[in-house]
């Protein structure tokens, strides 16, 4: 006599760790299993969890950060900014940038159906800790190779601003002009005073952009936009 009872097999997605290497496709299973995760990224098939984040050396200076270029996207019709969104890079890297900017129509990212970004906005800002970190490091190699226009890097221990321009595959950092003013050359009109954001003056940053806004660049790349929207 040969008994037979149905077995139930129960299956569970393991949780993602710190150090995992993890196909995107997988990284991004267990990310959805989990919604408590606030920040996981993939880098080069590596699995990276944010611990938690402190107030003056990170969620104040994000915050600066998106004061400074949401003002930005409001007088720019035709971009749109992210505030740690998750961006499909490629097979192995799927990172979520403290913020981007995408050029909406005939730029090089995309938002899929599942609004997530596919591919690389033009540029990215990551908050960081030193310049020990990730984010000037493997980010920034992966960053590089997938075409992210331009990179900025606060770090905030070490005081300093990074501005970096992809020119023929490799990043340069941009100086400041003699006014101490930082010039993006993907968003005309988006302009940064350094030495106002390092000593924490956001009245002086945001008034310094206004002037990049009444630029008759900043009008001509509007116009711009709005031709390609249109087209």
């Amino acid at each position: 006599m040969t008994l037979s009872s149905p077995m139930t097999l129960l299956v569970t997605l393991p949780p993602l760790e710190n150090g995992d290497k993890l196909t995107r496709g997988e990284f991004e299973r267990r990310y959805h299993a989990m919604p408590a995760v606030k920040k996981a990224e993939l880098i080069e098939g590596i699995v990276y969890m944010a611990s938690p984040l402190r107030f003056r050396s990170h969620g104040k200076p994000h915050a600066y950060v998106m004061a400074w270029l949401g003002l930005y996207e409001s007088a720019t019709p035709g971009i749109e900014l992210g505030d740690n969104a998750t961006v499909r890079l490629d097979a192995d890297n799927e990172p979520q940038p403290d913020a981007c900017l995408l050029i909406t129509h005939g730029g090089q990212a995309s938002v899929s159906d599942d609004d997530y970004i596919e591919g690389a906005p033009e540029l990215i800002v990551e908050v960081a800790a030193s310049s020990v970190s990730l984010d000037l490091h493997d980010k920034l190699k992966v960053y590089r190779r997938n075409q992210v226009q331009e990179y900025l890097v606060w770090r905030v221990y070490d005081g300093e601003f990074d501005w970096f321009k992809l020119e023929q595959g490799e990043y340069i950092k941009l100086a400041p002009n003699s006014d101490g003013v930082i010039y993006s050359r993907v968003f005309p009109g988006l302009c940064l005073d350094k030495a106002a954001l390092l000593a924490g003056n956001l009245a002086k940053v945001l008034t310094v952009l206004q002037q990049g806004l009444a630029s008759a660049e900043h009008q001509s790349f509007v116009e711009k936009l709005a031709t390609k929207h249109s087209s």
